[in-house]
C-alpha cells in the first residue's frame, strides 16, 4: 500500500514566528517570570531575546492582549493582567449574548443550566450560612423591595441577590460563573419587567428562600429555589419574543 507521506501524523509543520513568540511569553506568564502586574519587557528587549523581527512581537503582544493575558497602554509599558474566574469568564459576555441573539434556542439550554446551577448553590446556602449571610441576604430583598417601580433596578437588585448566594460558597469559579448566568440572561429579564407587574411574588418567593437558608433547611431552599426558577422562566420564552420581534 502506498503510504501518503501528507497523512503523516510524523511530518512537521511549521508554525507562525508570533505564535512560537506568545506560547514562550505565556510560558513566562505562567511560571511567574513576568508576575500579575509587572511591566512586560520592551519590544527591543523581546526581538533580542527571543530573535525575532517586531511585527512576530507585536503580533503576540496583540495576541495576549485579545486573550486578557496584559493590557496595551499607548505611552507607557504594557503589564500583565491579574487573572480571576471573574475576569476570564467576562471576555465570553459579548460572545455569549450573541450567541442567544442568533440562536435563540440556547436560552433554554441556558436557563437549564442555570436552575441546576442555582439549586446546587443555594442548597450549599443553606448547609453553610452564616448569621451575617442571612442579614445581607434580607437586607438585599429589602433594597429590591425598594426599587419596585424602576425596572432596571429591580433587575440588579434581583442579580445582586442570587450573586449574594453564590458567595456563600465561597467558591470563586462558582461565583463567576453564576454572575456570568446572570448578566447573559438580563437583556431578556429586563424587558419581561416593564410589563410582568409579578415584583411582588419575586420578592415573596425571595423571602422564603432566605427563610430556609436561615433555617438550614437545604431540602426545603432547593424545593423553593426550584419552583422560582420554574415560575420565572416561561417569562424569558416571552420576552425572547419580545426581542425578535422588535
Amino acid at each position: 500500500m502506498k503510504h501518503d507521506l501528507h497523512a503523516s501524523p510524523d511530518r512537521i509543520t511549521r508554525r507562525k514566528l508570533s505564535d512560537q513568540v506568545f506560547d514562550r511569553l505565556r510560558e513566562m506568564i505562567a511560571s511567574r517570570e513576568l508576575p500579575p502586574g509587572a511591566p512586560m519587557p520592551s519590544e527591543r528587549d523581546l526581538m533580542e531575546r527571543f530573535g525575532v523581527g517586531r511585527p512576530a512581537v507585536r503580533e503576540a503582544l496583540q495576541h495576549m492582549q485579545t486573550m486578557g493575558l496584559i493590557t496595551i497602554s499607548h505611552g507607557e509599558r504594557s503589564r500583565v493582567n491579574e487573572l480571576s474566574a471573574g475576569s476570564v469568564l467576562e471576555r465570553v459576555d459579548d460572545v455569549a449574548r450573541m450567541l442567544l441573539s442568533s440562536e435563540p434556542e440556547q436560552l433554554e439550554h441556558l436557563k437549564q443550566a442555570r436552575r441546576m446551577f442555582e439549586c446546587g448553590l443555594v442548597r450549599v446556602a443553606a448547609e453553610n450560612a452564616t448569621a451575617q449571610d442571612v442579614r445581607d441576604l434580607r437586607e438585599l430583598v429589602g433594597e429590591q423591595r425598594a426599587r419596585i417601580g424602576d425596572p432596571e433596578a429591580f433587575v440588579t437588585a434581583d442579580m445582586t441577590f442570587h450573586s449574594r448566594i453564590a458567595q456563600i460558597s465561597a467558591n470563586p469559579i462558582l461565583v463567576a460563573t453564576s454572575q456570568s448566568m446572570l448578566r447573559w440572561l438580563f437583556q431578556y429579564h429586563g424587558v419581561l419587567l416593564h410589563w410582568s407587574g409579578r415584583e411582588k411574588i419575586t420578592l415573596h418567593e425571595h423571602d422564603d428562600i432566605v427563610d430556609l437558608i436561615a433555617a438550614r433547611d437545604a431540602d426545603g431552599a432547593v424545593a423553593a429555589m426550584q419552583a422560582h426558577l420554574d415560575r420565572s422562566n416561561p417569562l424569558y420564552l416571552h420576552a425572547n419574543a419580545i426581542n425578535r420581534a422588535d
